[in-house]
């Protein structure tokens, strides 16, 4: 039994668009930082726009909840994570007391409900 040519090269095309789906994963490729549930670092921290309201938006409400004294300066790191929504972890300096520190918060964006929570906020040091 005899196979054409035609089979021949059909068969070699899926046999190379089978080593091209599957050798990825054998040679540990690592999935993109932004699929659920991994941290990814968010570029242009300084001059991001939407970054730095979050972190002001943070001590605010800090502020509120534990009736404290800090005042926003600027967020100097940033990650963020895709849950049920976006959470950001932030490092953001501020001044508190006289003395500029360092605090770490994380904060729950929900575009969709038009909201954002604050989960944690604490020194970094």
């Amino acid at each position: 039994m005899a196979i054409s040519s035609s089979s021949m090269a059909s068969l070699f095309l899926l046999l190379c668009l089978a080593v091209v789906i599957v050798a990825p994963s054998f040679l540990g490729a690592a999935r993109p930082p932004t699929w659920t549930g991994g941290r990814a670092a968010v570029p242009g921290v300084e001059t991001n726009a939407e970054i730095q309201e979050l972190g002001r938006f943070s001590v605010e409400e800090h502020n509120m909840r534990r009736n404290a004294h800090v005042a926003f300066l600027r967020v100097v790191e940033a990650q963020r994570q895709v849950v049920s929504g976006i959470e950001y972890y932030l490092r953001i300096e501020a001044e508190e007391g006289g003395a500029v520190r360092l605090f770490d918060a994380a904060v729950v964006v929900k575009a969709w409900l038009r909201s954002r929570e604050l989960v944690s906020f604490e020194s970094a040091a």
